[in-house]
């Protein structure tokens, strides 16, 4: 009896101890404390380690918090860039906005933050794909853990202040020229080579589908590129493609 009260106590601490280091964690990560540490966790658990809850088969992972972070967040970019240009007409914001928000851009600043260290995953489940997109799907996550435990203000400036304003540098995004589709297409017609774009994969439901984009140059696949939609990511595929032969 006492080795069994001895397990349970130990148990308890180590979810304690570990509750208090991710608290610590998330506290550097988002400027203050975390009021339901819950959150934060569930934010932070891929799909990949997805657990079953109730009796419904329901397998709690951090996919409802990233639709709603994916939302939040692209509703405070299109707030923050509408009033930043107020003479821009709406696909140039669109265009700023994409670039900002789309998937390798969100993996990259995933990583700046640290967010990636945290994340918790089936080394064995997890595949090429779900390698591409799980640190930016755990930001988006973030994004919606934060707004259900701080409430949108202080969303809003966690989004401006830790994530836009000290890792984007918009006189540079809108400087370079982001029509990369055009610029590969021309560099082929002038090196008379042979390209196209092909989607090569399609991934989650209806409402929530993420395409991958495949440049082939002379039947040889060259890059590859993500987004929500086949002309995002031919867009992506496309500025991976300009930056291996430096057209951008």
């Amino acid at each position: 009896m006492v080795d069994i009260l001895r397990f349970v106590s130990d148990f308890f601490k180590r979810s304690s101890d570990k509750d208090k280091k991710l608290a610590a964690d998330i506290s550097q990560i988002i400027g203050s404390k975390p009021a339901n540490i819950h959150l934060y966790k569930l934010a932070l658990q891929h799909t990949s380690a997805s657990k079953e809850t109730g009796k419904s088969g329901f397998r709690e992972s951090n996919e409802r918090l990233e639709y709603l972070g994916d939302a939040i967040l692209g509703a405070v970019i299109a707030d923050f860039l509408f009033k930043k240009f107020p003479y821009k007409e709406e696909g140039f914001l669109t265009d700023i906005r994409s670039r900002i928000v789309n998937r390798e851009s969100l993996n990259n600043l995933a990583k700046k933050i640290g967010l990636n260290k945290l994340i918790v995953f089936d080394g064995n489940r997890k595949t090429v794909l779900t390698h591409k997109s799980m640190n930016g799907d755990a930001l988006e996550a973030l994004v919606g853990a934060i707004y259900l435990d701080k409430g949108f203000k202080y969303c809003k400036k966690f989004i401006i202040k830790r994530l836009i304003s000290p890792h984007f540098d918009l006189e540079k995004i809108v400087e370079t020229n982001s029509n990369f589709k055009s610029l590969i297409i021309e560099w082929a017609q002038r090196e008379n080579r042979n390209l196209r774009f092909e989607i090569i994969e399609e991934k989650g439901n209806l409402h929530n589908k993420e395409f991958i984009a495949q440049i082939v140059i002379d039947d040889k696949p060259f890059t590859t590129g993500s987004g929500y939609s086949k002309k995002k990511a031919e867009q992506a595929a496309a500025e991976k493609s300009c930056e291996i032969l430096q057209l951008k």
